[in-house]
């Protein structure tokens, strides 16, 4: 269909972005260059946690969704041709309701709305599950990034047919992380290098206090220190994971062989950080997904469903050592991970590519959507 003169599209794209963490703005970069290829014209418009943020960081129109009143949302959804509902895990207790309420305002509007890639659970409010279940059955189209969401979805009591995919950001282009770039974070150019991301203990950990699970993780990152003569670089994803760092740090006996980034980087200069990493181990998932688009062999520490799906999916160990207290499967799978790098660096290779197929498919789809549109069709 050819639109000759007519105005553009205006495309709204919905998540948890404003800065609050590198997995989400990942998201949300992948998600607008995709927009970007499929309608050049098109103008987008991102409903943020923290506009200001996103408009300096993207240089895209903003507005916020939170802490708004209907007749702002109103104004802010008037006038768009669809609305994405841009990716990631939207959709579990504490803010499902409030990231679907812009998505069933749309669907009143009469705005066809697209969910891109989203993950879900867990989701056991009733509030929750009950604007869940009738937002996603009203949505024009949608997929899901992973096995788990299907089923917390199926869970929910939702009955139509939605396709598995993969994660926005495995398709994230990777920028330079230079030499001069580590030396200002303190990092040893001349040794090899361990990532590691550690978080809050979560529901994987629920049964340890938060002391067992910093010196657990602290053995794990003085093993790798030891065992590979390793710098261990933690790579925090959001703010709290700093403080998290810290303890884990403090936890060492060789703290000295540990560093922690300090400076605030872009998701795809994190992902460029990877190309200098020899393993990775960690429970955030997009520390994962960017660990494995570089090639780096990686051990998950599941925290939640969607790692335990990412593990699979890349043939990853998925070990539950942090639910048990056990150190020792986890020492005992790095050990055999790293004696055995050079064939799953292979192998990660090969099932990335998989996943960056299927990782398409949610561009393939939103692109019909939208080739669909009349941008005559009154809002």
């Amino acid at each position: 269909m050819s639109y000759g003169r007519c105005r553009d599209l205006r495309i709204g794209v919905l998540g948890s972005y404003g800065g609050l963490n590198l997995g989400d703005e990942a998201i949300l970069t992948c998600v607008l260059d995709a927009l970007r290829r499929i309608r050049p014209t098109a103008e987008p418009v991102v409903f943020s946690r923290r506009p200001e943020h996103t408009r300096d960081h993207f240089g895209t129109a903003a507005v916020a969704y939170t802490g708004v009143s209907q007749d702002q949302l109103i104004a802010a959804e008037t006038g768009l041709d669809l609305l994405v509902l841009g990716g990631g895990g939207v959709l579990h207790d504490g803010q499902a309701v409030g990231i679907m309420r812009p998505v069933r305002l749309a669907h009143r509007m009469g705005i066809p709305t697209f969910g891109y890639a989203i993950g879900a659970g867990p989701l056991t409010d009733h509030e929750d599950v009950d604007l869940v279940r009738e937002v996603v059955e009203q949505m024009t189209d949608l997929t899901v990034r992973d096995h788990e969401s299907i089923l917390v979805l199926e869970k929910a009591g939702i009955t139509r047919q939605i396709p598995v995919t993969a994660d926005a950001a495995v398709l994230l282009e990777p920028e330079e992380f230079t030499d001069e770039m580590l030396m200002r974070e303190g990092i040893d150019l001349q040794t090899r290098l361990v990532g590691m991301s550690v978080r809050e203990p979560g529901r994987a950990a629920d049964h340890i206090d938060v002391d067992s699970y910093h010196g657990l993780l602290a053995e794990v990152a003085d093993f790798m220190a030891c065992r590979l003569e390793a710098q261990v670089v933690f790579v925090p994803m959001e703010r709290g994971d700093i403080a998290h760092a810290h303890a884990v740090l403090s936890a060492m006996s060789a703290p000295e062989a540990a560093r922690i980034l300090n400076r605030s980087y872009r998701p795809a200069q994190i992902a460029g950080l990877m190309r200098h990493l020899d393993l990775a181990v960690g429970m955030r998932l997009h520390f994962l997904i960017f660990a494995a688009c570089a090639g780096v062999p990686v051990l998950p520490l599941p925290y939640a469903g969607k790692v335990f799906d990412f593990a699979q999916a890349v043939g990853a160990p998925a070990l539950t050592g942090i639910a048990r207290r056990e150190a020792g499967p986890l020492l005992a799978e790095l050990d055999r991970l790293w004696d055995e790098r050079s064939a799953c660096t292979d192998h990660l290779r090969g099932r990335l590519e998989v996943m960056r197929e299927r990782a398409r498919q949610n561009q393939e789809r939103c692109r019909t959507l939208i080739d669909g549109l009349d941008p005559h069709a009154p809002r």
